[in-house]
């Protein structure tokens, strides 16, 4: 004999269910994202008037509350998320790093955790998971990695090179600039940022008036080309990430347009049953009656 379900665990796994997906829907609904990053805006600028103490002598009974209380809501967008999602929750990076910075802002920050106070502002780049653009360009950036990688790699032997170079042939007359190879890679950091490259190359060429046949190359190869390559690299990550988006929207809405049509053909099924079951309920009907005239 099977076993009759209880009706209260019914009604009670309904409900639950039902709120459940009424708590996933608000959270996940366009109006809810905005007024979340609009919270966290206004978060960042009231950590930002924080640090002044004239602000805080005068609207410090003001500013504390409204930290305080702008924390409980992310606490509780947070937990809401944790009881919906479930264990799926951690699988999401930008969970665990929404998780993270809310603990560490629950954290007390007295004594020797006082530092942690410092790490309130983390609660900011809570913005990058709340905007969906701004988790695609941050997707992207980290999709560029392995190619950054190899880039970083290119220019570090460029740079060693041109190092040792101009130890050697620099050093003897420039001690200051190029007189070791800590000198030489910090000189040419500057001239790579462009940052009075102008003048070390005019102090050098006085001395070496070829010199000019050392500095444009290496500008050249490390400014506009290698970090160039850099700048390459990363758009076209974004852009892959752009693509597996816009790829992942595609076939959700292919499926939706399957699911809508699998749909309709039961529906078209279930039609043609009725009629006919309404059609043999006419039948057996006419049957009955032409029993009992006779």
């Amino acid at each position: 004999m099977a076993k009759r379900a209880n009706p209260k665990r019914l009604i009670r796994a309904t409900w639950g269910g039902a709120t459940i997906e009424r708590a996933r829907h608000f959270l996940e609904h366009p109006k809810t994202e905005r007024v979340l990053a609009a919270l966290i805006m206004l978060n960042a600028l009231v950590l930002g008037l924080e640090t002044s103490e004239t602000l805080m002598k005068h609207y410090g009974w003001f500013l504390d509350p409204l930290d305080h209380i702008l924390l409980g809501v992310f606490v509780v967008e947070v937990l809401v998320r944790l009881i919906v999602t479930g264990r799926s929750f951690f699988r999401d990076p930008w969970n665990v790093f929404d998780f993270i910075v809310i603990t560490l802002s629950l954290m007390p920050q007295t004594g020797p955790l006082s530092v942690l106070r410092a790490l309130r502002i983390l609660r900011v780049l809570r913005l990058v998971s709340a905007v969906p653009t701004l988790r695609r360009v941050v997707g992207g950036l980290i999709g560029s990695m392995p190619g950054i990688g190899a880039i970083a790699f290119l220019l570090t032997l460029v740079y060693y090179c041109f190092a040792v170079m101009a130890t050697n042939m620099f050093g003897p007359d420039h001690p200051d600039a190029f007189g070791t190879m800590g000198r030489s890679a910090y000189s040419l950091f500057t001239v790579m940022t462009l940052e009075g490259w102008n003048e070390l190359a005019n102090n050098v060429m006085k001395t070496h008036p070829y010199a000019w046949l050392f500095f444009i190359p290496y500008i050249l190869t490390t400014t506009f080309t290698v970090l160039n390559l850099f700048i390459a690299i990363i758009v076209t990550a974004m852009q892959n990430e752009a693509d597996k988006i816009r790829e992942a929207e595609e076939r959700e809405h292919r499926a939706e347009q399957k699911a809508l049509e699998e749909l309709s053909d039961k529906e078209s099924v279930l039609l043609t049953e009725l009629r006919q079951l309404r059609a043999e309920v006419r039948a057996l009907s006419g049957k009955r009656v032409r029993t009992k005239k006779a």
